[in-house]
């Protein structure tokens, strides 16, 4: 697996959860496509040996928004040759990631993370595995990334839907967006594109929540450009192992 490298502008967005789909390379595709959209230059990285990612970034139409990608074979031989610089055009990294990663796997891919996004569906399973996953996760991550649990392929007024957001409201992590089931979706990935390259007036439900992941990874960044972010973060840290009630200070 490749690791991005760190860069003060080069902003790292990592999509994890070790239940295969759950819908990442979903969400990592059409986060390309939104942040090429209002002008970003996004690199998508495909680890995910299935290679949906890749596959998407082949299908695109001649002409559509300009969207970098690496394979998990390039990533590999990247690796070997030791290239471990992003181009310097490139302003967001998008992690794709495979089913099953270990956890020294998710310390590599977390390592240098902005963000990290967590999808999850509406069914027992899945949410007994992500539960015990995020978990998991604050722990890899020494409690230093900010992690967000994202509701995928629900529909309105069902009782597993309940039971899903009833749960995650328990959670130690934020539930940012809650996606609909929508054959948009499969539309737009089928044509290589993303929702918002689509017909807005067919795409605008699912934009409003889709909306709500891009605000909430735009709020990462404001808070990690804020004077004295990493010194409180590393108080956070501190007070987190001593059992303490942790608390930073965001005036």
């Amino acid at each position: 697996m490749i690791i991005a490298p760190y860069r003060d502008n080069l902003k790292q967005i990592v999509i994890l959860n070790p239940k295969g789909g759950c819908g990442k390379t979903t969400l990592a595709t059409n986060l390309a496509s939104h942040l090429a959209l209002r002008g970003s230059r996004p690199m998508l990285i495909d680890n995910d040996p299935r290679g949906y990612s890749t596959r998407w970034l082949k299908t695109r139409p001649e002409g559509s928004l300009a969207i970098a990608g690496l394979s998990s074979d390039a990533s590999s031989r990247i690796a070997q040759h030791r290239l471990h610089r992003v181009p310097r055009q490139i302003d967001t990294v998008i992690v794709d990631t495979p089913a099953a990663v270990s956890h020294r796997e998710i310390r590599q891919l977390t390592h240098n993370a902005d963000s990290i996004l967590v999808p999850v569906l509406p069914s027992a399973f899945d949410v007994h595995a992500t539960t015990r996953f995020v978990a998991d996760l604050l722990v890899l991550t020494d409690f230093e990334r900010p992690i967000a649990v994202i509701a995928n392929r629900t529909r309105q007024n069902t009782r597993s839907l309940r039971l899903l957001l009833r749960t995650l409201a328990s959670f130690e992590t934020p539930t940012i967006a809650v996606l609909r089931d929508s054959q948009n979706f499969v539309h737009a990935a089928n044509l290589g594109l993303g929702l918002c390259e689509l017909p807005y007036y067919r795409v605008q439900k699912d934009l409003e929540q889709f909306g709500r992941i891009v605000s909430w990874l735009d709020q990462q960044t404001l808070q990690r450009s804020k004077p004295g972010f990493l010194s409180a973060l590393r108080r956070k840290k501190q007070l987190s192992r001593t059992g303490t009630s942790p608390r930073i200070d965001e005036s």
